[in-house]
């Protein structure tokens, strides 16, 4: 009996223990979750429906794109450019946010991509395909705007998905 007591008790002590050394949970900041709140706008209000006065609202007049697409400007118009092309080909484009994280000045996104290709897409003609991406977005805020952005996107994947490339296994 005293051996079932001393290791209830050590359970308890060590119970006592990992509790106390367990940090509480604080939620986002208020800049956090501002910068939450800006970011999701981007993709529902900008990104899914096209509105494109909610990208300007956002994002800073000097803002810097690091995920630079050939023929378009590293800027805020280069994005807003870059976006009519893809709802132009993809009339039905809809960014899914899977995950989104805050921490300081920086906010990180895993979304998906979905559409379907009804329109001419980087020279290629419509195929009726739909498409499924999955995307990374770094947005760094200051002052309360979007000022940089880094992106990867599996192009590679979209490719496939449209028969440009052929997928693995698959000879064209």
């Amino acid at each position: 009996m005293f051996k079932h007591k001393l290791i209830f008790v050590s359970i308890l002590a060590l119970t006592a223990f990992l509790l106390s050394c367990a940090q509480p949970q604080s939620g986002p900041t208020a800049e956090e979750q501002a910068n939450l709140a800006a970011t999701n706008r981007i993709y529902d209000e900008f990104i899914n429906q096209g509105k494109e006065e909610v990208f300007d609202e956002h994002v800073s007049p000097d803002f810097a794109e690091h995920d630079k697409t050939p023929g378009l400007e590293p800027t805020r118009d280069g994005v807003k450019q870059l976006f009519r092309m893809f709802r132009a080909a993809f009339p039905d484009l809809h960014f899914r946010v899977d995950d989104i994280v805050a921490s300081g000045e920086k906010v990180v996104a895993r979304a998906t991509m979905q559409g379907t290709h009804q329109g001419e897409f980087m020279g290629m003609q419509p195929t009726g395909k739909k498409v499924a991406v999955e995307v990374i977005d770094i947005f760094r805020f200051a002052n309360g705007k979007i000022v940089e952005h880094w992106g990867v996107a599996d192009n590679l994947s979209m490719m496939q998905q449209l028969g440009a490339m052929p997928a693995e296994g698959e000879t064209m």
